[in-house]
């Protein structure tokens, strides 16, 4: 257990740390969050947790909404190693309309079929005026084996993701593509490594959207293997050469993912 201010928290002994593109929109999420006021935030589909444990370092009264019995099990676990009490919700409560100031959803929205209907329904969570800070992967030509491994339904364009959102009841403040170009590249070198792990789930019997949303938030077994160097001196010194990068194409459409803060009606 490890937690480093450039690289966050991390648990190898629980099998997770962040991984590359995780770091770049961790920097993006931090920048957006520095000027939201401190309030009740909920995080739905939260992984491991790393970044619930660093709202609540800075104030947030948080707690997070999570299906998955194993995502459920690391959080929980993930939290007791940073001293971080937190609610741990399996379902939704009948009443959360209109009680959060924040909610946090980062790459859960491709998992969900009817995303318009969920997008809805967390805006009904919100108080007017809250804020909603949303990620998701970018641009259906960019399909590949990382997201049929993961359970995606699909990745997103711009104007059909800011038409999506404004539609379900938010007025958009920010929208950023971010990963350009180190999740980019990344993404492409990572690719034969989960079409591998595709292949090997076939083969076990593992197989469907489900199961792969569920493991995709916590298992972590090809980064564990690059970790040592992320986190060396040389590691740190390159994530931080590709966070300030990506800032220069934020506006542009060139990266791997959407980060939207948007604020409810």
């Amino acid at each position: 257990m490890s937690f480093n201010t450039f690289l966050g928290p991390a648990a190898p002994e629980l099998g997770w740390v962040p991984a590359p593109r995780y770091l770049l929109r961790r920097d993006r999420i931090q920048r957006i969050m520095k000027n939201v006021p401190i309030g009740r935030l909920l995080e739905i589909g939260p992984g491991a947790g790393a970044l619930l444990v660093e709202f609540s370092n800075r104030g947030f009264k948080c707690e997070a909404l999570e299906s998955s019995p194993e995502a459920q099990k690391l959080t929980k676990e993930f939290m007791s190693k940073f001293d971080c009490s937190l609610p741990i919700n399996e379902s939704e409560h009948a009443d959360w309309d209109g009680q959060f100031d924040v909610i946090c959803v980062f790459d859960v929205l491709e998992h969900i079929e009817n995303d318009r209907e969920v997008l809805e329904k967390w805006s009904s969570w919100l108080k007017p005026g809250g804020t909603f800070l949303l990620s998701v992967p970018a641009h259906m030509k960019s399909w590949n084996s990382r997201d049929i491994w993961a359970g995606h339904y699909r990745r997103y364009e711009k104007e059909g993701l800011i038409d999506l959102i404004e539609k379900a009841g938010y007025s958009i403040e920010r929208f950023e593509c971010y990963g350009f170009p180190l999740a980019n590249l990344t993404e492409v070198l990572g690719n034969p490594f989960y079409s591998l792990n595709v292949s090997n789930r076939e083969k076990s019997g593992v197989v469907g959207r489900k199961r792969g949303t569920e493991l995709s938030g916590t298992d972590r077994t090809t980064d564990l293997k690059f970790y040592p160097f992320l986190k060396s001196f040389v590691g740190k010194v390159a994530i931080w050469i590709f966070v300030n990068v990506q800032r220069l194409f934020l506006s542009t459409d060139m990266g791997n993912g959407y980060i939207v803060k948007a604020i409810k009606h």
